[in-house]
């Protein structure tokens, strides 16, 4: 993962903004940036506000989730492929209809509260970055608004 900053302010309100790349190396995969989102927290100096991440694609998305046991990230995956197959009776001509499907049911943001410089994520939550159509070289917008 690498990323790149923007700060800009507007009507006083302050936003560091942090483009990071992902490399998915499967066709569905949970990859966990949380060390990405956090360094781009402290790089940013906020000590109290909000972190938005966004991914700008229509076949992949973003959730929050347990990091210790990576069977969970196996079963979320499973139980998606059982919710939406790839079905050939799907109409879009890519082929990857599921995949459109998979990322609107989990969503394409989240917002996590900073603390004291820090995400306010439970003990056993991380971020995930979701491919639903990979591999590919993805985008995540991590937005980051100052409360002080």
């Amino acid at each position: 993962m690498t990323g790149l900053f923007f700060t800009f302010q507007e009507k006083g309100l302050i936003v560091e903004k942090m483009l990071l790349k992902v490399n998915s190396e499967e066709s569905s995969q949970f990859i966990d940036i949380t060390a990405g989102v956090s360094e781009a927290v402290r790089e940013s100096g906020v000590i109290n506000g909000l972190c938005h991440i966004f991914v700008p694609h229509t076949t992949a998305a973003v959730t929050i989730n347990e990091n210790a046991d990576p069977n969970v990230e196996y079963d979320i995956i499973q139980t998606l492929n059982r919710l939406v197959p790839n079905d050939p009776a799907y109409r879009h001509m890519e082929g990857n209809s599921d995949a459109h499907a998979k990322s609107t049911l989990v969503g394409a943001s989240q917002i996590v509260a900073i603390n004291d410089g820090r995400l306010s994520l439970g003990t056993w939550q991380a971020i995930y970055f979701c491919e639903f159509d990979g591999p590919r070289t993805r985008k995540v917008w991590i937005n980051i608004i100052n409360a002080d």
